[in-house]
């Protein structure tokens, strides 16, 4: 890690001066630079003290939203304060909740089931978060921030114990690492304060944990989550979810997860399929279940005289409360949303949360300024913590605490836990459930009867990662830090865990070993690799998937 941490070198001319720089054009980092627009629109003296450029973004997708993924059927509570005055019709969203349903599921059948309350839904609004974070990112432009796609935050900058801003990542290299015709270097961006809203598996915040040694009780944990959207011939009228088939039930196999249905207007609904990295299957492929789901007679029913239009992956960090670190405030920088772990699992809920976490920084990094601190002096924005931990953010994750270790007990045993903690706000049993790291799980080999894809129900991996508008050169430099030659087990598991067929089994040798073999430019960004013991590091910027509806 300490190669993505580096001491400021450039000389004024050759860098870029910002007062407050959010890292990520995500929920977070966008609502993050809303608020303090505002904040700064009625204090111009602090506006003034930050410089020409005093609210900065940047984003490594193509456009603002293109990396955005999420079922985002959203609590509205943070939009709503974001942006007071403003209907939630004016908003870019396929309306309220109106109705929902649980199933859990069979082989063959499915059985209704009681809305537990962790999946009441009334209430919140349906969004393509891809649409809305391009909607946001507008509305902070109209305040003033400078909004940069297409520019990786690569090296965090650090001086004197205090991160000092960041250093963008470099265009137009070949797959060696030489510069091509269109070769752009990265260059310095200085900040006051550096926001890290990178999302899940941030990369720069993976490199602030270990510079400042921040800690957590329990290591983060992930799902993954891949989804598609279809154009129906039906109309949807209700959110849904289940439990069950087609993971397994018994605690052995250490399946967690379920799936979400919900409506895109009258002609479109998303379809969605979450499932824990914690599993002991080496064949376990998170995007062929999803199209084994599909082929189940209710959801084959739903998506009948349908055409899938969209398609994208993503992880979601899911260990809690827990496993948010001890500090989310270092000298000169914040970690917001998906980067500290603030995701509801019981609820699958996690980006209000990313969003008030921004709203949250801006208030304390103007704070700051506006009494003349210095945000990177030791404590200067411990206030930021403060205001997390008084905030709905961790009251509502301390209900729900141990309620996903629960979960990897099985559906029988862990639904009970699991609803013994809901009826008692956390309470009982008590305790703290650990976890151990994604990567530590035991492999094992389990072949699953996947079903061939037709291309009309059921579809291949690379047709997917199509649909995803990925922009990748085939060219580029490998972003993919892994061993090359790993354990039979562990090669067959990224290989199936993968939903954009990124890595191949190689030549194989007596010892049990397995080359692995990558195609770095299928790559859609879901972080799941990092999960399992590699690493993620940032493409090239406007690389990627380029969501759109997803």
């Amino acid at each position: 890690m300490r190669e993505f941490v580096a001491a400021p070198q450039a000389a004024e001319d050759e860098r870029i001066d910002v007062g407050v720089l959010f890292v990520g054009g995500g929920p977070a980092g966008i609502a993050g630079a809303i608020r303090l627009g505002r904040l700064l629109a009625d204090d111009a003296a602090t506006a003034e003290a930050l410089g020409e450029t005093p609210i900065a973004v940047i984003d490594k997708g193509r456009v603002a939203g293109a990396h955005l993924l999420s079922g985002a059927v959203v609590n509205p509570s943070a939009l709503r304060d974001l942006l007071p005055g403003t209907p939630m019709e004016d908003l870019p969203s396929f309306g309220p909740v109106r109705k929902e349903a649980v199933y859990l599921m069979r082989p063959g059948y499915s059985v209704r089931l009681p809305t537990p309350p962790p999946f009441h839904n009334k209430g919140n609004w349906i969004f393509s978060l891809a649409q809305l974070g391009r909607h946001l990112a507008e509305r902070a432009e109209e305040l003033g921030a400078m909004v940069l796609p297409e520019t990786a935050g690569q090296t965090l900058l650090v001086d004197g114990g205090a991160v000092r801003g960041v250093v963008t990542g470099d265009k137009g290299l070949d797959r060696d690492g030489e510069p091509t015709a269109a070769y752009e270097p990265g260059v310095e961006i200085r900040a006051r304060v550096t926001v890290l809203c990178e999302g899940t598996q941030g990369h720069l915040a993976g490199a602030l944990a270990e510079e400042f040694s921040l800690r957590s009780q329990n290591p983060q944990v992930w799902s993954l989550g891949v989804k598609e959207v279809w154009k129906v011939a039906r109309p949807l009228d209700r959110v849904i979810h289940t439990l069950g088939w087609p993971l397994r039930w018994a605690g052995k196999h250490g399946e967690t997860g379920g799936s979400f249905i919900y409506p895109m207007g009258e002609d479109r609904l998303a379809i969605g399929l979450v499932v824990g990295l914690e599993h002991h299957d080496a064949s376990l492929s998170v995007h062929d279940l999803l199209q084994q789901f599909k082929t189940h007679p209710m959801i084959r029913e739903l998506l009948k005289g349908g055409e899938r239009e969209a398609w994208g992956a993503k992880t979601i960090p899911e260990g809690g409360l827990y496993s948010v670190p001890d500090r989310i405030s270092v000298p000169g920088a914040i970690l917001t949303g998906d980067s500290a772990g603030f995701v509801n699992v019981p609820k699958l809920k996690g980006i209000h949360y990313a969003m008030r976490s921004g709203m949250l920084a801006a208030e304390t990094v103007h704070e700051v300024l506006k009494g003349g601190g210095d945000p990177a002096a030791p404590g200067a924005l411990d206030g930021y913590d403060r205001r997390v931990k008084a905030s709905h953010i961790w009251r509502d994750l301390h209900r729900v605490r141990n309620m996903r270790q629960a979960l990897t007990k099985g559906l029988m045993v862990g639904g009970g836990l699991a609803s013994a903690m809901d009826l008692t706000r956390g309470a009982f049993p008590g305790g703290t459930f650990r976890t151990r790291r994604d990567a530590d799980a035991e492999l094992r080999v389990e072949p699953r009867d996947y079903p061939d894809p037709d291309g009309a129900l059921t579809f291949d991996k690379l047709s997917s990662v199509f649909l995803s508008g990925n922009r990748s050169r085939d060219d580029q430099p490998n972003h993919i830090r892994v061993r090359r030659r790993v354990p039979a087990e562990v090669a067959q598991a990224w290989v199936a865990m993968c939903p954009a067929a990124v890595y191949e089994l190689g030549e194989r040798s007596g010892d049990g070993m397995v080359e692995v073999l990558l195609t770095p430019s299928n790559c859609v960004q879901c972080g799941a690799i990092t999960a399992k013991g590699g690493r993620l590091t940032p493409p090239e910027g406007g690389s990627g998937p380029e969501y759109s509806i997803a």
